[in-house]
């Protein structure tokens, strides 16, 4: 039982870093230093709550957020080379944290690669599909809180899976419903445009 509430830990986790990467590694460092629902220390992913490796993110926050104070408005395609790399950076922690999550009750701990890699793809996916369709909407000043609101909700994500691991599910539904409801929604809309051809 242990095991799989970790897993789910990590799968909360890793679907918040999906959403947005860094404040919700802060976040789980912070509380994993104070021992506050996870820990990381005695295990292979102790790095993640030690401070070298804190403010090495709280340096890409500083980082990102000058970029995306920058490009606030802009229309960015899967293609922008910001885009990739917050993705590579967002699947590459979330398999950390989600490995470190299991670390810290056993040895077993790969299951938590390809579930962290798996829900940060979701998180990351569902949030660019939602804030995309909302910034369409808004008009360019507030696009600019856009990236706030996100951050709020990769905060709220990452906290509640860490303190109460089973609402990681139900988290996990909301993205992929996000997700395939937008992508089912689009493919209604062209095919709209097919028939008044």
């Amino acid at each position: 039982m242990d095991y799989l509430l970790a897993l789910l830990q990590g799968l909360g986790i890793a679907a918040a870093i999906g959403i947005r990467p860094f404040l919700p590694v802060l976040l789980t460092g912070a509380l994993a230093a104070a021992d506050l629902g996870i820990d990381f220390e005695d295990t292979a992913f102790s790095f993640l709550e030690q401070t070298g490796f804190l403010l090495a993110i709280v340096a890409l926050v500083a980082i990102f957020g000058f970029v995306d104070r920058r490009r606030t408005g802009a229309e960015t395609s899967d293609r922008d080379p910001v885009v990739i790399v917050l993705l590579v950076l967002a699947l590459g922690l979330g398999a950390l944290e989600a490995a470190g999550s299991i670390d810290d009750l056993s040895a077993d701990w790969w299951p938590g690669i390809p579930v962290g890699l798996a829900a940060a793809a979701l998180g990351f996916a569902a949030a660019r599909s939602l804030f995309g369709r909302v910034r369409a909407r808004l008009d360019k000043d507030a696009q600019g809180a856009l990236p706030i609101y996100a951050e709020g909700a990769a905060l709220a994500t990452a906290g509640l899976s860490i303190l109460f691991p089973p609402l990681a599910l139900l988290i996990v539904v909301g993205l992929a419903w996000l997700l395939f409801g937008s992508r089912r929604r689009q493919g209604e809309k062209y095919a709209g445009l097919r028939i008044l051809r």
